[in-house]
């Protein structure tokens, strides 16, 4: 969907350095989008795993798109208004919002009880749950500005959310998450911005695949289903093209599953499989709305 005007859809991709978010960003560049990418690294050497919001950018381009970083520490609140107000000023409105910054602890792997790893695992509380709500809450009045253009949010989640993995914060995180994109819906429906989240699969990311090199017997529960970071990024444009994905809004979404009912298949050509069968069904959230 282009809206009812000529201006190309505008994205904003957050924790688009490396990983999922970058493979979800140079996805939507492709449709032709002008992509806003977010993050903290912006010199080469600001992370161990490499990538940089101006890498992204610059491939975003590459490949037809726009691509325009804006360095944000999503844990602070601040930097996240000033980065919308850019985009407002910059891109002029905006389209698709991704949800998906989220805060990696080294410690995060391993068999340890909770209470054996370290309390900064809850970093991952402040930038992934946190930082999903004030990401939206910021980029709502830009989102409902233009209906007629069926804006989008995405929530970036997975199978954590109903299934023992990494660990009890991990797992608060990914209900989390579900749960806002189902209350978000409610309250974005009367301006006809559809709001999901979509379970991704195992993701052949830099720090999946240092960790799998490192220790393959972690990722047996696997069965090496895997998809690229990119193939969220194609299933996220597939659904913002539906004529009818308003009917979406509100659901927890397996994107294995929406890949294959939108026919989208991954960049080696493959169609991913879900894991349901492996780790879980999506939620199901009960219809009553209480004010």
């Amino acid at each position: 969907m282009t809206g009812d005007d000529e201006r190309p859809r505008v994205a904003v991709v957050t924790g688009a350095s490396r990983g999922a978010g970058r493979g979800i960003a140079l996805a939507l560049g492709e449709t032709g989008a002008t992509v806003v990418v977010t993050g903290r690294s912006v010199s080469a050497g600001d992370h161990e795993l490499g990538g940089t919001i101006g890498e992204t950018a610059a491939e975003i381009t590459r490949r037809g798109g726009r691509g325009i970083p804006i360095a944000c520490d999503h844990a602070d609140a601040n930097q996240v208004a000033d980065l919308f107000a850019q985009v407002k000023d910059t891109c002029g409105g905006l389209d698709i919002l991704v949800n998906n910054a989220f805060s990696v602890p080294d410690q995060i792997m391993g068999a340890e009880p909770f209470w054996e790893k370290p309390l900064d695992l809850l970093s991952m509380i402040d930038v992934g749950l946190r930082s999903s709500y004030v990401a939206t809450w910021y980029a709502a009045p830009l989102l409902i500005a233009d209906p007629g253009r069926w804006p989008l949010v995405v929530h970036t989640s997975g199978f954590g959310s109903v299934c023992y993995l990494h660990g009890p914060a991990y797992g608060a995180v990914k209900a989390g998450v579900d749960k806002l994109a189902h209350d978000m819906a409610v309250d974005f429906r009367p301006y006809q911005v559809t709001v999901v989240s979509i379970w991704m699969g195992l993701l052949r990311t830099e720090r999946t695949l240092r960790a799998m090199a490192r220790d393959p017997a972690q990722f047996e529960y696997s069965q090496q289903r895997t998809e690229s970071p990119e193939f969220t990024g194609r299933v996220i444009a597939a659904l913002d093209r539906q004529p009818a994905k308003l009917d979406f809004t509100g659901r927890v979404l397996i994107g294995a599953e929406l890949g294959e009912q939108f026919g989208v298949f991954d960049v080696d050509g493959a169609q991913p499989r879900s894991r349901r069968s492996l780790l879980g069904d999506p939620p199901a959230y009960s219809p009553a709305v209480a004010h």
